[in-house]
């Protein structure tokens, strides 16, 4: 069985890997590797490492973000349910800012997205209950909400594509301001 990873970075915003893992199936069900450290932190920068594990549950027509801070590197995924997950480059000085990148996440189209600092990371649910997985990596102590950026998920400068007009959002996020 192998545990490998294809590893495919974002053609819309620079630095954003989609991470898709292969699968084992059989009669049970199916087995597949969310981590491995060699692999996926040679993608980071020399002496960041990941530290930090987080989950989420979210019910059918939420959207959390578009959030994000100047230090963490995030690899996320659906671990249960279907989301449209959303990159935002709101790196001001690179090429793609203002560029935003969309993949969809469930059992049939399993992937991890690799978010470097400075990118707004959002997500849609589509089914009726999601589990959303983070794992982080930075360098020091953990920046919390208090101290990270938000940004409108409507935000027309934007123009995510979103599959939803009328989503439940948190008070965080209908505050959110446009860039």
């Amino acid at each position: 069985m192998s545990f490998g990873f294809e590893l495919l970075e974002s053609k819309n915003v620079s630095g954003v890997y989609a991470v898709t893992p292969s699968i084992a199936t059989d009669e049970r069900g199916d087995i597949w590797t969310s981590f491995l450290k060699d692999d996926l932190e040679a993608l980071l920068p020399k002496g960041v490492a990941f530290k930090h594990d987080k989950f989420s549950q979210s019910h059918h027509n939420v959207l959390r973000g578009i959030h994000g801070d100047s230090k963490s590197w995030k690899l996320v995924t659906c671990v249960f349910g279907e989301i449209t997950q959303v990159v935002v480059d709101l790196r001001k000085g690179s090429p793609t800012y203002l560029n935003w990148q969309s993949y969809k996440i469930n059992k049939a189209q399993q992937k991890l997205v690799l978010i470097p600092p400075g990118c707004g990371n959002a997500y849609y649910v589509s089914s009726e209950l999601a589990v959303y997985h983070y794992k982080l990596a930075y360098d020091g102590d953990y920046i919390d909400a208090a101290e990270q950026f938000s940004v409108r998920w409507d935000d027309p400068s934007i123009a995510i594509d979103w599959p939803v007009t009328e989503p439940v959002l948190s008070g965080r996020d209908l505050k959110a301001p446009f860039v």
